[in-house]
C-alpha cells in the first residue's frame, strides 16, 4: 500500500503537532511495526526533512516528494495535490487539523483539537475563519478522523456534527522526550527531579495557557522561595496579543523569570533536568503532551483543573481551579520546599505513564490507514 503523509510540521521549529507525527513516522520505522517491506510511505513537504528526523525514519525507507513554497493553505490545496496525484497513493494522511481536498485516494486526519471552534476569539477573525471552513471541509471529506483524547472526540462530534463511528480517539505516547534521550537518560522511565526551586513552562504561548497567571503566581512563590526562578519556553502566538516579556519585566521578579521562545534541545534538556515543577496551566487543550513530557522527566506538573487534564494525567498532576492565582502559587510553593509533595505526584508517574504508547499509537493509526486504503 502506498501511504502518503503531509509532512509540513516535521520542517523548521516543530511544535506538539510536528513531534505527533515525527513519534508516529519513528515508531513505524521500527521492525517491531512491520511497515517496512508492508507499505510504501511518500512524505510531502516544501523542503527536505531534518537530518534529525530523516535519521528516525530512514529504516522505513520513505520517498520524499519536496515541493518548495510557503507551506501555508495553498501549498496545501494546491502543491500538495499536483504532486501527490502522480504517486497513485492508496491511503493519505493529514495529521495536522486539514487536509489536502482534491485528493482522489481516501483520506485519513487528524484533529487535535477544535478550540477555534469552541473559543473562537482566541483567533483572529480571519485565521478563525480559514481554519474552521478547512477543518470542516476535511473533515467531511475524510473517510476518518482520529483525534488524541476522549474529551477532543467529544468536543469534534459536538461541534463538526461527525457521525460517531467515524472518528477514534488515540491517545499520544508518553515516554521521556528525544532531546532528553542519551547517555545517562532515563528513556522510557521517569527520572530523578534535579531539585532546583526551578518551574518551568514549555510549549507555545497561547492565550488559553494562561501565561499571565502563571506570571502572576510566580510573585507569590517568590515571597515564599526567594530563591525560585521560573523559565518560560515557547513562541508567543496568543490573540488578542499578549506581550509576556512585558508582563515578566512589570512583575517586579527581575532576573528570576527568563522567556525565551526557542532553545536548542540540550539547553531545553538542562532546564528538565534542572526543574522542580511544570506549570501548565491551560484552560482547553486536546490532549496536553508537555505536562505528560515532565512527569517522564522526573517534573511534578501543576495543572488547572479541567476535564482534559484529568482524563490525561489522572492522580499525577496537582490540579488548580482556573483563574485561582493563589492556589496555583500554594501548589508550586509546595512542590519546591516539599520532597514529600514531589515524590506523591512522582509515585503515580509510572502508573499513569504506562497508558500512553507511541508504538501502541503508531499501531492503531496504521490500522485505519489501512482499512481506509483497501
Amino acid at each position: 500500500m502506498r501511504i502518503g503523509v503531509d509532512a509540513r510540521e516535521l520542517m523548521g521549529r516543530p511544535t506538539g503537532v510536528g513531534r505527533y507525527l515525527a513519534e508516529l513516522l519513528a515508531a513505524w520505522a521500527s521492525p517491531a511495526a512491520r511497515v517496512a517491506g508492508r507499505h510504501q510511505l511518500v512524505l510531502y513537504g516544501p523542503a527536505a526533512l531534518p537530518a534529525a528526523v530523516a535519521s528516525r525514519v530512514g529504516p522505513v525507507h520513505p520517498i520524499v516528494r519536496v515541493r518548495p513554497g510557503g507551506g501555508g493553505t495553498s501549498w496545501e490545496q494546491l502543491a500538495l495535490p499536483a504532486a501527490a496525484s502522480r504517486d497513485g497513493l492508496d491511503v493519505f494522511f493529514a495529521p495536522a487539523y486539514t487536509a489536502p481536498l482534491r485528493l482522489s485516494c481516501p483520506i485519513v486526519l487528524t484533529i487535535h483539537d477544535v478550540s477555534y471552534f469552541a473559543h473562537p476569539e482566541w483567533f483572529g477573525w480571519r485565521e478563525g475563519l480559514r481554519r474552521r471552513v478547512v477543518t470542516r471541509l476535511s473533515a467531511r471529506r475524510a473517510a476518518a478522523v482520529l483525534t488524541v483524547s476522549e474529551f477532543s472526540r467529544a468536543e469534534i462530534l459536538s461541534h463538526l456534527g461527525l457521525r460517531a463511528g467515524t472518528v477514534h480517539a488515540i491517545p499520544h505516547g508518553a515516554g521521556v522526550p528525544a532531546f532528553l534521550a542519551g547517555p545517562g537518560s532515563a528513556a522510557g522511565g521517569p527520572a530523578p527531579p534535579g531539585g532546583e526551586p526551578l518551574v518551568l513552562f514549555v510549549g507555545s504561548m497561547l492565550n488559553r495557557r494562561r501565561l499571565p497567571d502563571l506570571v502572576a503566581a510566580f510573585r507569590l512563590v517568590l515571597a515564599a522561595v526567594p530563591d525560585a526562578r521560573l523559565e518560560i519556553v515557547g513562541e508567543n502566538r496568543t490573540h488578542p496579543y499578549q506581550d509576556i516579556e512585558a508582563l515578566c519585566r512589570a512583575s517586579g521578579a527581575g532576573d528570576r523569570i527568563r522567556v525565551r521562545s526557542y532553545v536548542p534541545d540540550a539547553e531545553l534538556a538542562d532546564a528538565f533536568g534542572r526543574a522542580s515543577a511544570f506549570a501548565f496551566l491551560s484552560e482547553y487543550e486536546g490532549f496536553g503532551l508537555p505536562p505528560l513530557e515532565a512527569l517522564a522527566s522526573g517534573v511534578p506538573p501543576v495543572l488547572l483543573d479541567t476535564p482534559v487534564a484529568r482524563e490525561v494525567c489522572g492522580p499525577a498532576a496537582r490540579y488548580v481551579p482556573a483563574g485561582d492565582v493563589p492556589a496555583a502559587a500554594a501548589a508550586l510553593v509546595d512542590l519546591l520546599r516539599n520532597p514529600a509533595a514531589r515524590a506523591a505526584v512522582m509515585n503515580e508517574a509510572a502508573g499513569v505513564l504506562s497508558r500512553y504508547s507511541w508504538p501502541a499509537a503508531a499501531r492503531r493509526t496504521m490500522d485505519i490507514l489501512e482499512s481506509a486504503g483497501r
